[in-house]
């Protein structure tokens, strides 16, 4: 799967950031497989996946337009998001949701978006409060 572009605010850093990209790419891939689950885990777990998913772009995003504490609290957040929703991928693939290839890109672009997310935490945690 290629990278795709897209564009959220203008001239943003968010354009062309790698956690962006592939938490993005990411969703791409994961709403329509999401969407195949049988009828008996439509409502339940694809629901929660997707959810999950998507609250987790949400607070990149939010985390991409605060400074300071409030962007750490934020990508804590979606650290903990992250998590879970690695959790939840994996009960699918142990009720046969995913096959083992799906869930072995699932996993992979999952440990890949938590490295970035990790990197990106590290260096706001490392970075001194700006002194006014």
């Amino acid at each position: 799967m290629g990278t795709t572009s897209f564009h959220i605010g203008r001239g943003g850093f968010m354009n062309e950031s790698p956690l962006f990209v592939r938490t993005y790419d990411f969703l791409l891939w994961l709403i329509p497989h999401a969407q195949k689950f049988p009828r008996l885990y439509r409502f339940t777990l694809a629901e929660r996946v997707q959810r999950l998913a998507l609250d987790f772009q949400d607070m990149l995003v939010a985390a991409g337009k605060s400074q300071g504490m409030s962007r750490v609290e934020k990508l804590k957040s979606a650290d903990i998001q992250l998590e879970q929703l690695r959790v939840w991928v994996r009960f699918a693939r142990d009720n046969q949701l995913f096959t083992l290839k799906q869930y072995e890109h699932a996993a992979r672009s999952l440990s890949e978006i938590g490295r970035l997310l990790g990197a990106w935490l590290k260096q706001n945690r490392d970075t001194p409060p700006i002194k006014r």
